[in-house]
């Protein structure tokens, strides 16, 4: 089998790679959870007006690196988000 001698296809520059100090990672703060704060043990659907800030403008959910909630949360979270759907109090997909 052939192998060409050459390792960059013809016309693509080579990219100089920059070196970091691995002393020096970025470290993100953990945002609190609002529910855990607020004490709310169970997310209903009906009350979706309280969680309408969970969603973007096109209608996507949040993920909780983003929104900062627990695990636990953030799966009744999703549940309620889903079930509101399907109840249509919330749209599947903004325009």
């Amino acid at each position: 089998m052939f192998k060409p001698s050459f390792k960059k296809p013809f016309g693509k520059p080579e990219k100089k790679k920059v070196k970091r100090d691995p002393s020096k990672k970025k470290v993100f703060k953990k945002r609190p959870c609002r529910f855990c704060a607020d004490k709310v043990k169970n997310l209903d659907f009906i009350e979706y007006l309280r969680f309408q800030k969970f969603l973007t403008e096109r209608g996507k959910m949040v993920p909780s690196r983003i929104s900062g909630n627990c695990a636990k949360h953030q799966r009744q979270l999703a549940r309620a988000i889903r079930k509101a759907r399907v109840m249509a109090l919330l749209p599947f997909v903004a325009e």
